[in-house]
């Protein structure tokens, strides 16, 4: 559950945060997140993070969703982010990606029912955590299912935007919403 008290900048009110994305041109739909309610406080950067999130889930996005899904999900798992394993739970959820290939992100190498390109995705993540890129092997195994380049480059800056976010939202302590549940399915944590 929600403890703001833990916050390390306070939240704006979500009335607030309504008003300073509207004035900036943010989604209204951002504004309640209590990341947003957050980076808000700095509205210029609110605003460039919005458009990079806008890009890479919404508008122009180029790699498959349930690919980027569980790139999120394995930085949320890997870097023990409940707030990214959580928010990205409902939204992996509303793409109806199984919950066993969700789960399968916390231990994929042992995972029978995630594809070769999802295990390369998977080894992707881990390689660019670990040792701040993707080894010539993966990025083979990677290239082997996505053709693309635009695909590929979308990977990387998936990886790369969505370790910022583990490390915001952690160093922030940003709070889940009201009423949201904590490491869902089961509450199991890293």
């Amino acid at each position: 559950m929600t403890d703001q008290t833990g916050a390390r900048v306070p939240l704006l009110t979500i009335a607030e945060a309504e008003k300073v994305a509207a004035a900036n041109g943010i989604s209204e739909q951002m504004a309640p997140l209590s990341v947003f309610r957050v980076l808000l406080r700095h509205p210029g950067l609110a605003k460039e993070l919005a458009s990079t999130l806008n890009t890479l889930l919404f508008d122009g996005n180029k790699l498959d969703a349930r690919l980027r899904e569980l790139i999120i999900m394995r930085i949320g798992w890997k870097t023990a982010s409940l707030y990214e394993w959580t928010q990205h739970w409902r939204v992996a959820r509303m793409l109806d990606i199984s919950e066993e290939d969700i789960l399968a992100v916390r231990d994929w190498q042992a995972s029978s029912i995630l594809s070769d390109l999802d295990k390369a995705v998977m080894k992707a993540t881990d390689e660019t955590l670990d040792q701040g890129m993707i080894s010539d092997a993966t990025w083979a195994e990677l290239a082997k299912g996505i053709k693309a380049p635009e695909e590929l480059i979308e990977l990387v800056v998936a990886i790369g935007n969505w370790s910022l976010f583990s490390q915001l939202l952690k160093s922030l302590k940003i709070p889940l919403e009201d009423g949201v549940d904590d490491w869902p399915p089961d509450g199991k944590k890293p």
